[in-house]
């Protein structure tokens, strides 16, 4: 037996408890006595554990780690994390989308990929998915998307027909339903997919020159995908395989790793390029802005409490860094309101006081009160401009704000109609071009699979259409493996 002093159990104020097994009774043997107020506080903080699960992406798992610069991208931008030679520390959460916390880890279904970055100027938030596009381009629409990918009001159940429903009368999903029913639906594990920032981002240099970007984060563990098949079996067998695969890859000393890559679209090209290229739905063609490699990303540490590091985590597409702003992508725009909004909602106002959300710089901040607020805003006036010695703000130094909204002309020529603005074509160029036959194969199998599943009559007719505007052998494939 180990000669360790063993701790001696107190209450959450620190004072040292009785028993760990008996509450107070009156002789032992009567009522609980209410004035036990170690049971009580037991029994309260119990009923609160849990802060409510996030409405979209509840159900993950994350680890530490740190992205290291390996090619010079200053040119391009002068974000301090990107700067020749460093190295910065980082917390990554993988997540499925639509299921809630206790669903299987191998559902079909697009991952979350969010990445928090602890930067010299503070935390920078990537937060994408494992897919380069997305199912629908106005954040007016994602509300409806995301509750018809849910369960039913009436019957509590996720219902292939309604996610069929919304899809074939949104004809711009057609691109981001061909990644989801195809390989890529069902990654073998976290580690070996990709994961991309999917939306349009600026950059801007040290000397103000801009660049329109996209981020790939390539997985050094190479693609790998669970047939539909292999992933029924393991959602039944083992629902938290994913969560178990990286926990115990890093816990081995097998590091996961992926590769930052970035496309890079001079700033005054959008105007006049071919699709709109803020579109969410779209991808930019390799072959017109490729790749060009940042940096490498590697997760080497678990978090030693979950739900502090893991549940508690608050990503969001608004913490930009100078250097790093947005583009006039509509559902980019939307995040940045949606996604703070719902962590005060969800853990708190202070949210951002907590360990996996702290920045790794000092904060000078003139927020201040509000629940669960432990850290004083330190600044000693609380209001600004002041004469009294509190934080200004340092134009010279970091610039204005970086938007797009450099002219007026960039605002009303973002979304003019461009000659490849349609639903249907880079979807069919995915199934014709990027896929093989065998992974055709299983494209025709997986949606046969799923349109064979409860999808009504008039829907079906639909999705054979819009399967069939994707691409007519598709389509017309989809429809013979449903006859049988």
């Amino acid at each position: 037996m180990s000669d360790a002093v063993v701790p001696h159990t107190t209450s959450n104020a620190g004072i040292p408890v009785e028993s760990d097994a008996d509450s107070l009774t009156a002789g032992g043997v009567g009522p609980i006595l209410l004035h036990d107020h170690y049971l009580i506080e037991k029994m309260a903080q119990f009923n609160r554990e849990r802060v409510p699960e996030r409405v979209v992406h509840a159900k993950g798992g994350g680890a530490y780690g740190s992205f290291r610069v390996t090619h010079d991208v200053s040119r391009y931008t002068k974000a301090d994390l990107f700067q020749p030679g460093r190295t910065t520390d980082l917390l990554i959460r993988f997540s499925t989308v639509a299921g809630e916390l206790g669903t299987p880890d191998t559902w079909r279904d697009p991952r979350g990929f969010a990445v928090k970055f602890y930067t010299e100027q503070g935390n920078y938030d990537l937060v994408g998915n494992n897919t380069p596009v997305f199912f629908v381009r106005d954040p007016m629409m994602f509300q409806d998307f995301i509750r018809s990918q849910k369960r039913r009001p009436d019957t509590h159940l996720r219902d292939n027909d309604m996610q069929w429903d919304f899809w074939t009368l949104s004809p711009e999903s057609a691109h981001m339903v061909t990644w989801l029913m195809g390989d890529r639906g069902v990654p073998k594990t976290w580690r070996h997919m990709n994961g991309y920032g999917s939306h349009t981002f600026l950059w801007a240099n040290a000397g103000g020159e801009k660049f329109w970007i996209k981020y790939h984060f390539l997985t050094d563990q190479g693609v790998d995908f669970l047939t539909q098949a292999e992933a029924d079996q393991l959602a039944g067998a083992d629902p938290d395989a994913h969560l178990r695969d990286l926990y115990q890859a890093i816990e081995r000393g097998d590091h996961p790793s992926w590769t930052l890559k970035v496309q890079v679209m001079p700033f005054d090209e959008a105007r006049n390029y071919r699709f709109n290229p803020f579109d969410l739905t779209k991808v930019w063609p390799h072959s017109d802005y490729p790749l060009i490699e940042v940096g490498r990303m590697t997760l080497d540490r678990n978090p030693d409490d979950y739900h502090v590091h893991i549940e508690q985590a608050a990503f969001e597409p608004s913490n930009l860094v100078p250097g790093i702003g947005v583009s006039p992508d509509k559902m980019l725009l939307g995040r940045i309101f949606s996604y703070p909004d719902a962590h005060r909602y969800r853990v708190g106002p202070n949210y951002t006081q907590l360990p996996p959300n702290r920045p790794h710089v000092p904060v000078h901040s003139y927020a201040k009160d509000g629940p669960m607020r432990f850290e004083a805003s330190g600044t000693g006036p609380v209001y600004a401009p002041n004469s009294y010695g509190g934080p200004a703000a340092d134009t010279a130094r970091f610039g204005e704000p970086l938007g797009w909204d450099v002219s007026g002309s960039m605002v009303r020529e973002a979304y003019p109609l461009h000659s490849e603005d349609d639903d249907w074509g880079q979807a069919g160029t995915l199934v014709r071009e990027v896929l093989d036959d065998a992974a055709r194969d299983r494209l025709v199998s997986n949606v046969a699979g799923h349109l064979a599943n409860g999808v009504s009559a008039p829907v079906l007719q639909r999705a054979l259409q819009y399967w069939s505007s994707i691409d007519k052998s598709i389509g017309d494939r989809i429809a013979a493996a449903l006859r049988g």
